[in-house]
């Protein structure tokens, strides 16, 4: 059995080998905030249980979702972007919102974004924020409604 303490969060590993089927359980007295946000976590990653498949004229590709810089719908056409190129995704946003890791985060109602490549916001008090990548002249925009929730996934 290993044990970790963070900020007051008690995280048991029990080595079972008779275990099957990897089971997760939370202890808590209450269901607060924070015991939501782990759950989501956990089932956010979980839930990805098949390879999201990218298209470029006639091939499929199988890229890792860490490089996707985000999603956005052009025209009813759902486009992945990379540093330096783009794919078609055959999901709705809705869906790749389902399917996809924690650290994805809707922005826009247009735009789904992986909030572990961002570089920079620059904050518009009346309009959406724009967000840039390292690495890249792509940009995004972060509508009012979103930018809270944008900026507690970014700050600790």
């Amino acid at each position: 059995m290993y044990n970790t303490i963070m900020n007051s969060l008690k995280v048991k590993i029990e080595i079972d080998e008779s275990v099957r089927e990897c089971e997760v359980t939370i202890k808590c007295a209450q269901v607060d905030e924070n015991v939501l946000k782990i759950q989501k976590l956990l089932s956010a990653e979980s839930s990805v249980a098949e390879p999201i498949i990218f298209y470029k004229n006639d091939t499929e590709f199988f890229l890792p979702l860490k490089d996707i810089l985000f999603f956005e719908t052009d025209d009813g056409t759902i486009w992945a972007h990379t540093v330096t190129d783009e794919f078609e995704v055959r999901y709705k946003l809705y869906e790749l919102e389902e399917r996809l890791p924690s650290q994805f985060l809707r922005i826009s109602k247009s735009t789904i974004l992986n909030s572990h490549l961002v570089y920079s916001i620059t904050k518009n008090l009346t309009g959406a924020s724009k967000i840039e990548f390292q690495g890249t002249k792509k940009i995004v925009y972060c509508s009012r409604n979103y930018y809270k929730d944008l900026k507690n996934r970014l700050t600790p």
